[in-house]
């Protein structure tokens, strides 16, 4: 009789919890602090583009640029430029808390063209609409852009959960704790493979869930 093809008493499950739980720390942390940075960003960058509100092409450029610049960056070396940005702000480079920073970092600007597209897709003549009425910029984008944008800003918000959870396993590289970490100690430098399976499984669950919630949050959005 041939040997099984995993051995599941190897796996610590309480480690896979513990790594389970830091990944979905990191998440929910990174996310939150995403989009309150990337919501702003984006809603600016929708601002200042050609033919909008407060329309600014040097300032639009630019502000470009430095989007660009950091979308472009791989995160792996995102990671390992921003450690002593890192140390400084959290004390640390390694773990949970160490590795929210490049989180943010790595994702806010992706969120912020995702806003960008989704207000590009909201009908100029509500816009237009609103400024008649004697609105401010502040009131046409709180009252008219934000909730006509809502169902492409909870998909933006999708998708850019969904990207981060690849993020924080990559986060593991630098020691970055959870489900990648786990996956990258145990998985590959000490060639359990089925800690690798069990992770690998874990983080698409996790993706399966979250691109669920969000679709059916979308669905709501729409037919409100």
């Amino acid at each position: 009789m041939s040997a099984p093809l995993f051995d599941w008493s190897l796996i610590d499950w309480a480690d896979i919890g513990t790594a389970t739980l830091d990944t979905l720390t990191m998440l929910g942390a990174s996310l939150t602090f995403t989009v309150l940075l990337g919501l702003p960003l984006g809603v600016l960058l929708y601002l200042l583009g050609p033919r909008r509100l407060l329309a600014n092409q040097p300032a639009y450029a630019t502000l470009s640029f430095v989007i660009n610049a950091l979308r472009s960056m791989p995160f792996v070396i995102l990671l390992i430029v921003l450690i002593p940005v890192t140390v400084k702000l959290v004390g640390t480079s390694i773990g949970v808390a160490g590795a929210i920073p490049p989180l943010v970092v790595g994702a806010a600007p992706f969120f912020a063209r995702l806003v960008e597209s989704a207000l590009r897709e909201v009908d100029l003549g509500i816009v237009e609409a609103t400024q008649a009425m004697g609105a401010t910029t502040w009131q046409i984008v709180s009252r008219a852009l934000l909730p006509e944008a809502l169902p492409g800003l909870l998909a933006a918000t999708t998708v850019t959960a969904v990207t981060l959870v690849s993020y924080t396993a990559m986060s593991g590289v630098i020691g970055g704790g959870g489900l990648g970490d786990l996956a990258i100690r145990y998985g590959y430098q000490r060639f359990q493979t089925e800690v690798m399976v069990i992770t690998v499984l874990a983080l698409l669950a996790v993706v399966q869930i979250l691109q669920m919630a969000g679709d059916w949050l979308v669905r709501r959005a729409t037919r409100k």
